[in-house]
């Protein structure tokens, strides 16, 4: 094996964890997989023989190169037409793909990637470095520029930020398909009472429709609200399929043929506290969805 071939290798076997860390990082898949190509590009033009810890020094140069996409992002984000979401990974029903395993560890939900949008980049960087993969804070400073003490001020704001909304649905996902399939069942139904026994008192419901479907772009608070926007979308002529949704019940609607929208629930207490659509057409047009291919639940 030449010395390129044995790079490449090594740098195959960290992969997985890469794209971990940049997904953490962006919210975006396809932005992810730019950064880890962009680690491989400086790999190869970096003398091996002066990188003492290659998983180290990658997740460093992943890092760096997320940061500096997140705030050239912030640099050109105009004033949002509505809520923006992260994408989606989505699976089978029935299990996580294990290329998705690494992606999703931590129970990195939908909800939290959208609480890490609120975030200032230096602050998401040192929260997903340390609390997420346990990178030092002296590695982390040189990223943000700032002094190890103030790196780790940077993660604790972000701790707290965090751990103020609350992300995560109940551990045991054949409950939340409980709680799912009652609540499409009452929309189907046009049972209000149903769903409003189903949803939390202070559920939210986002939707990003981005600029092609700016109209399906909401940001709903209130069970009633929300139920009555179920009721609504009964209405049209929608195909509910079951999927794992960043590793909790979620689903995914057709219409035609076509992939409509992608949502993501959480389940809390054996209700629904949130809810998460992409509806946006250009980005669903982006996503690996080869797993629709499979008989229904």
């Amino acid at each position: 094996m030449s010395e390129k071939d044995g790079l490449a290798q090594r740098f195959e076997e960290n992969r997985r964890r890469l794209r971990a860390v940049a997904y953490r990082m962006l919210g975006s898949l396809s932005e992810a997989d730019d950064a880890v190509q962009e680690a491989w590009l400086r790999l190869s033009g970096a003398d091996p023989d002066g990188i003492e810890n290659l998983s180290g020094w990658l997740t460093t140069v992943v890092a760096r190169v997320s940061l500096n996409m997140l705030r050239a992002r912030n640099v050109r984000r105009e004033e949002p037409l509505g809520p923006h979401l992260p994408d989606p990974i989505v699976d089978r029903a029935d299990g996580v793909d294990p290329e998705h395993e690494a992606m999703l560890a931590d129970a990195v939900g939908l909800a939290l990637l959208v609480v890490l949008e609120t975030l200032s980049p230096p602050e998401r960087l040192a929260f997903v470095l340390h609390d997420m993969f346990g990178v030092p804070f002296e590695q982390i400073a040189p990223l943000v520029d700032r002094s190890p003490q103030a790196a780790r001020q940077l993660a604790s704001r972000a701790r707290r930020r965090v751990r103020a909304q609350p992300t995560a649905s109940d551990i045991d996902v054949g409950a939340q398909w409980a709680v799912v399939d009652a609540f499409l069942a009452a929309a189907r139904d046009g049972d209000f009472d149903a769903l409003l026994a189903t949803l939390d008192p202070d559920v939210v419901l986002r939707a990003d429709g981005g600029t092609a479907l700016a109209a399906a772009s909401a940001d709903i608070r209130g069970a009633r609200e929300v139920a009555g926007q179920a009721v609504m979308w009964s209405r049209v002529d929608l195909t509910m399929r079951p999927a794992l949704v960043n590793g909790a019940a979620g689903m995914v609607a057709t219409r035609g043929g076509a992939v409509f929208t992608i949502a993501a629930i959480v389940v809390r207490d054996g209700r629904i506290v949130e809810m998460d659509f992409l509806a946006d057409p250009d980005r669903l047009s982006r996503l690996d969805l080869t797993m629709l291919d499979y008989p229904g639940r």
